[in-house]
């Protein structure tokens, strides 16, 4: 399989697929997890098949390419990786229908704009 040129963490697309030492893809890129403004990279949020999604470090990824992710965890390490700590925030409300007067009135009420999946 032809990976492509290797990129930088910034110029990876969702989709691509995750490639364990052995060989054995293990899913593919949900989202990239960094700290642009410290240009930190902390790791990959991957689509697993059967496990969902999985929180995969920095540090377990050996190098990164236009067409393919490569780890150096072999498949049977892939399968143990941990479930995201937190959900992301989601809106109760759709922003596209919330004017400024309900605003105010979610401000003074003291009911949130953001509620997290649970």
């Amino acid at each position: 399989m032809d990976e492509g040129l290797p990129i930088a963490y910034q110029l990876l697309e969702d989709g691509v697929p995750v490639l364990a030492s052995d060989g054995q893809q293990v899913g593919t890129v949900g989202s990239v997890l960094s700290a642009p403004e410290e240009d930190v990279f902390h790791g990959l949020l991957i689509k697993t098949p059967g496990h969902g999604i999985r929180f995969l470090e920095a540090d377990s990824i050996a190098a990164i390419h236009e067409h393919g992710v490569d780890l150096r965890i072999d498949s049977a390490a892939a399968q143990s990786l941990p479930r995201p700590e937190h959900k992301a925030p989601v809106y109760d409300e759709d922003p596209a229908k919330q004017t400024k007067w309900s605003h105010l009135v979610r401000k003074y009420t003291g009911r949130k704009d953001w509620d997290h999946e649970r």
